[in-house]
């Protein structure tokens, strides 16, 4: 209570544990096995460790947490930088690449001096092979980087934007999958992860957030003490804005399976 307006307040206000009644510890202890696996946890095995009486419980926990896993003042991608498209969704029987139904997300990694793989980012499309991955581009990589990219057209609007582009024509390679390697290999780990930890669960309406997961857990998977994660969630989420269950379910509209 301040001593002069008498105004009470909350050292948790302004943060995603706002207004809960649950006890900090037990947000602690989400956040500690949301980070201690490397492939991070469902929203039904965070439920039967914590003992919450419902799914929907801890399916808002998790978003909470997702909302404070990125940075929005983090540090754009340099040096070298694959940029591609992959799709993320169920199967669509005869209609290849950007025909088909599923939903079409960005992909920009750095390729290392030794050839690993650096920090990631990633971006719902509104549709595939359009301009908004310049945009993405732009947001997201520091002027000046080297661009690899297939050979779509539009990518060589790049120089005009401040970057240096390389290109390969992927569909007349030998072995398309030489082609941009780092962004296909990080492509498959996402797909494998959201099959593998997330059972496909993954409602569109909040691919992005899923995505922010990922994106943080990548850009981590190197460091060997997973309380500096844990510290690292719990320092954001007190920098994040509060998400109420109805704001959630009202972006959510349903727990779905991307089409």
């Amino acid at each position: 209570m301040c001593t002069e307006c008498q105004r009470k307040t909350s050292v948790t206000a302004g943060t995603i544990f706002h207004r809960s009644r649950t006890p900090l510890s037990t947000w602690f202890a989400a956040a500690w096995f949301i980070t201690a696996q490397k492939n991070g946890i469902s929203a039904a095995s965070l439920r039967q460790v914590l003992g919450f009486g419902s799914y929907e419980t801890a399916w808002a926990w998790m978003h909470k947490f997702r909302r404070a896993m990125v940075r929005p003042d983090r540090e754009r991608l340099s040096g070298v930088v694959e940029l591609d498209e992959t799709f993320i969704g169920g199967k669509s029987r005869g209609k290849p690449g950007a025909s088909t139904d599923k939903v079409p997300v960005m992909i920009a990694v750095e390729r290392l001096d030794n050839g690993r793989l650096g920090r990631v980012r990633f971006e719902v499309s509104d549709a595939p092979g359009t301009t908004q991955i310049i945009d993405f581009a732009c947001d997201t990589i520091e002027s000046g980087t080297l661009i690899r990219t297939d050979g779509a057209r539009l990518f060589r609007k790049l120089p005009e934007h401040g970057y240096r582009h390389e290109y390969a024509n992927g569909y007349a390679s030998q072995d398309r999958s030489a082609e941009l390697p780092g962004a296909h290999l990080v492509a498959s780990l996402l797909k494998r992860w959201i099959a593998g930890t997330l059972h496909h669960s993954v409602g569109i309406e909040n691919l992005a957030y899923y995505l922010d997961e990922y994106s943080f857990r990548f850009n981590r998977r190197a460091s060997t003490a997973r309380g500096m994660l844990f510290y690292r969630l719990l320092q954001q989420s007190v920098a994040t804005d509060p998400h109420p269950l109805r704001e959630l379910l009202t972006e959510k509209a349903d727990i779905s399976d991307c089409p």
